[in-house]
């Protein structure tokens, strides 16, 4: 085809109309170029899902907190807490620690 033939075509008409032409411009513009392109939001609202995840997360992790802290108001639950986790003992007092078979790890010796 030559260019007269393309030239004489509806679509082409349309196509190279001034205003279609830059609207195509604009709309190219706005979607890829500009500092708040279609690209650049949908990043943003990725970032943003992500935070908002994060928050849920952090606020869970702050309620269990302060259930733990209110739990540990009692001093017969913060006594209970010192003795299971540190192994704290009163005194004159012996402490056993049970270990299980299952509960060790394997232990080789290479030499």
């Amino acid at each position: 085809m030559k260019f007269k033939q393309i030239k004489e075509k509806k679509w082409f008409k349309i196509v190279s109309n001034t205003y279609v032409l830059i609207l195509i411009l604009f709309v190219v513009w706005m979607l890829f170029f500009d500092t708040n392109s279609y690209v650049i939001q949908k990043e943003l609202d990725d970032d943003i899902e992500a935070l908002e995840e994060s928050k849920e997360f952090y606020e869970s992790e702050i309620n269990k907190d302060k259930q733990f802290l209110e739990k540990m108001q009692d001093s017969d639950e913060l006594e209970r807490f010192a003795r299971e986790k540190y192994y704290l003992k009163k005194e004159n007092e012996d402490i056993f620690i049970i270990e299980h078979e299952d509960s060790l790890e394997n232990q080789t010796d290479d030499e």
